[in-house]
C-alpha cells in the first residue's frame, strides 16, 4: 500500500560506539585511566560497543517492560520472601559485575586508577538500563563502611563484593563467588532523618554469625535491592543509632528473618525492585561504635551520592545521543533539524551541559583514586545537587527535539524521562545536600581550601570565572552565617557552575569551555535550553555538535 511508504524517519540508534562517539568521556578515561592501566582502559571500549548493540538494548527493554515479581510464600504457606526478575535483568547484572563495576576498586593498589575505570565503566552501562544499577552502587559505596567492622566480619565480605562473579542465588556468603549488597535506611517516620529510626537492635552476644551479634526488629520503608546477599541496616542500640550488617542467609544455610511485604510501584527504576521490609529477631553485626551507626553508614552514602552524579550524567549523555541522532536525520519545513538555527541552539546548549556533567563526575572519581579526600567531600555534594537536578529538564528538552516520537516508548526517552528525577531524591534530596555543602565548609574549612586549589587552575582564562572563582572565597562567611540555609541552594549552585566551568577550562576544548563559561558563568542565557547568545558564533556552535555526536 503506497500509504504505508516509510519517509523521513530516524534509522535506528544500533552499533553506536557508546564510548567511541563521547569525547568528552573519552578523554577521561585517556587522562584518568590509561595512563595506570591500559588493559582496563582498552576494555572500557569494548563495553562500550557492546552497549550499543540491538541483543543489550532489548534485554534493557525486558527488564524495564517486565517488572520484578514478588513471591512472599510458597504454594503449601510457607515464608519464601524471594523476588523473580526477567532472566535479561540477570543479563545485564552478568555484564556490570564482570566489568569490575561493583567493589573491585577497593581491593586494587592506589594509584591504579580504578575508581575512574569503574567509574567511566558505570556511565557507559548506565545508558544501556539504570535500574540494574541501584545494587552494583551499594555493592561498590558498601567497602568504605565495612572498614568499620571488625576484619574477620569485613574481610570475607569485601572479597565476595570486589569479586566479577554474579550468582544471584539465595545461599550462605561462603558458598558463593560472588555477592551484592543493599542498604536499608529510611522508615516510614523518618526520611531522610534517620536519627528518628525506630527499629531495635538487641545484643545477643554468641549468635549464628561471627562478630558482635544483635536481633533487629522493625519495619523498613524502602530497601532496595532485597534479593541482595546482604544489607547494611541502621537500628537503634543501647547508645543510639548504630549500623549493623544483615545478612540474608545465615552461615548454617537458614533464611534470616528478613519478610519483604511489597514492592513499590515506582515511577521510573523500575527493573530496580525497591522494597519494604519487616524485620522479625533478625540477626546482624556490629559494623562500627554503638551510636555512631550514622557517622558509619554515611561512608558508604558519600560513596553512592558519587554513583547519583556518574548516573545523571549517564542519562543525560544518553537523552543527548538521541536528540542529536533524531536532529541529524530527521528534515522539516524544507532542511534537516540539526541544520535549523533554534535547533542547533538548543542541541549546542544541550551538549554543553552534558559534556560539563560528564568531566565533573569523572574528575570526582579520579579524586577518589589520588587520595583527594577533601575536594572529593565537597565536590560529591555539589555535583549530586547540581548534575542530579538538571538532568530531568535536560532530558525533558531532550525529548522534546524529538516531538511525539520522543513521547512514545519505543525511542527510550520516556524511559530516560521517568528515570531522569531519581538521583536527585536517592540518598538525599536537594535540600539535603544543599545543606550539606554548608556543613562541609562550615566544619571541614579544608573542603573549600582544596576547591580552591582545583578552580585556581583555570585562573586567567576569563575575566568573569576569574570574579566566579574569587566569590567563592567568600563563601566560608556565607555557610555560617545565621540565614545561610536560606541561601543555601543559590550558593551551592554558584559554586557547582564555577568548578564544572574550571574544570572545562581545563579539560575540554576551547569552543566548549568559552560557551560554556559565557552562557553559564557570564550570563549570556537564559531560564531555559536553547537561549545560547548569538555572539558564540558559528564555528563555536560547529564545534561543539561535531564533538557531541560524531556523524
Amino acid at each position: 500500500m503506497r500509504t504505508h511508504d516509510v519517509t523521513n524517519q530516524v534509522p535506528p540508534l544500533v552499533g553506536l560506539d557508546v564510548l567511541g562517539a563521547d569525547a568528552a568521556l573519552d578523554e577521561a578515561v585517556a587522562r584518568w585511566v590509561r595512563p595506570h592501566d591500559a588493559d582496563g582502559a582498552a576494555a572500557l571500549h569494548d563495553l562500550g560497543r557492546l552497549a550499543g548493540t540491538a541483543e543489550v538494548r532489548t534485554w534493557a527493554d525486558q527488564a524495564d517492560r517486565v517488572t520484578p515479581l514478588l513471591r512472599t510464600h510458597t504454594p503449601t504457606g510457607e515464608r519464601l520472601d524471594e523476588v523473580e526478575y526477567h532472566p535479561a535483568y540477570h543479563r545485564l547484572m552478568e555484564v556490570a559485575v564482570g566489568e569490575g563495576l561493583t567493589a573491585e576498586p577497593w581491593t586494587r593498589p592506589e594509584g591504579s586508577g580504578a575508581h575512574a575505570r569503574r567509574a567511566a565503566g558505570f556511565v557507559l552501562w548506565s545508558q544501556v538500563e539504570a535500574g540494574h544499577l541501584c545494587p552494583v552502587s551499594m555493592t561498590y559505596a558498601a567497602v568504605p563502611a565495612l572498614a568499620h567492622a571488625d576484619p574477620a566480619v569485613a574481610d570475607p565480605w569485601v572479597a565476595g563484593l570486589a569479586s566479577r562473579a554474579y550468582d544471584s542465588a539465595l545461599r550462605p556468603r561462603a558458598e558463593k563467588p560472588g555477592l551484592t549488597l543493599g542498604m536499608g535506611m529510611t522508615e516510614k517516620q523518618g526520611g531522610s532523618d534517620v536519627r528518628a529510626n525506630t527499629t531495635r537492635a538487641t545484643a545477643a552476644p554468641d549468635g549464628p554469625l561471627a562478630g558482635d551479634t544483635y536481633r533487629l526488629t522493625g519495619h523498613k520503608w524502602f530497601c532496595s535491592a532485597p534479593m541482595s546477599d546482604g544489607f547494611l541496616v541502621l537500628a537503634q542500640a543501647d547508645a543510639g543509632p548504630t549500623c549493623f550488617l544483615l545478612p540474608r542467609v545465615l552461615d548454617d544455610g537458614a533464611r534470616n528473618a528478613v519478610r519483604l511485604q511489597r514492592l513499590k510501584d515506582k515511577l521510573g527504576n523500575r527493573s530496580n525492585a525497591s522494597s519494604e521490609i519487616e524485620l522479625d529477631d533478625a540477626w546482624a553485626v556490629r559494623v562500627g561504635d554503638e551510636g555512631r551507626g550514622v557517622r558509619t553508614i554515611i561512608d558508604m552514602v558519600a560513596s553512592t551520592r558519587l554513583d547519583c552524579v556518574l548516573g545523571s550524567s549517564a542519562t543525560m549523555r544518553a537523552a543527548l545521543t538521541r536528540a542529536v541522532h533524531h536532529a541529524r536525520h530527521r528534515s522539516a519545513f524544507g532542511a534537516r533539524l540539526l541544520d535549523q538555527p533554534l535547533m542547533r541552539n538548543v542541541v549546542t546548549d544541550l551538549a554543553l551541559e552534558s559534556e560539563a556533567a560528564t568531566v565533573l563526575a569523572l574528575r570526582l572519581a579520579h579524586a577518589v583514586d589520588a587520595g583527594e579526600s577533601e575536594l572529593g567531600r565537597l565536590g560529591v555534594a555539589l555535583g549530586k545537587f547540581w548534575v542530579c537536578k538538571r538532568t530531568a529538564p535536560m532530558v525533558a528538552e531532550a525529548l522534546e527535539c524529538l516531538g511525539g516520537n520522543g513521547y512514545v516508548e519505543e525511542n527510550g526517552l520516556a524511559r530516560l524521562y521517568r528515570e531522569a528525577p531519581l538521583n536527585s531524591i536517592w540518598e538525599g534530596s536537594g535540600n539535603v545536600n544543599a545543606l550539606d555543602v554548608l556543613r562541609a565548609v562550615a566544619r571541614e574549612p579544608g573542603t573549600l581550601a582544596a576547591l580552591g586549589k582545583e578552580l585556581a587552575l583555570a585562573r586567567g582564562h576569563d575575566a568573569a570565572l576569574d570574579a566566579a572563582i574569587d566569590a567563592c572565597d567568600e563563601v566560608g562567611s556565607l555557610a555560617v552565617a545565621e540565614d545561610a540555609p536560606w541561601h543555601a541552594r543559590r550558593v551551592v549552585e554558584r559554586l557547582a557552575v564555577t568548578l564544572q566551568a574550571a574544570l572545562l577550562v581545563q579539560h575540554s576544548p576551547g569552543p566548549v569551555a568559552d560557551a560554556f563559561v559565557a552562557s553559564r558563568v557570564r550570563g549570556e542565557h537564559g531560564a531555559v535550553f536553547g537561549t545560547l547568545d548569538a555572539g558564540l558564533g558559528t564555528a563555536t556552535v560547529a564545534a561543539v555538535l561535531d564533538r557531541a555526536l560524531p556523524a
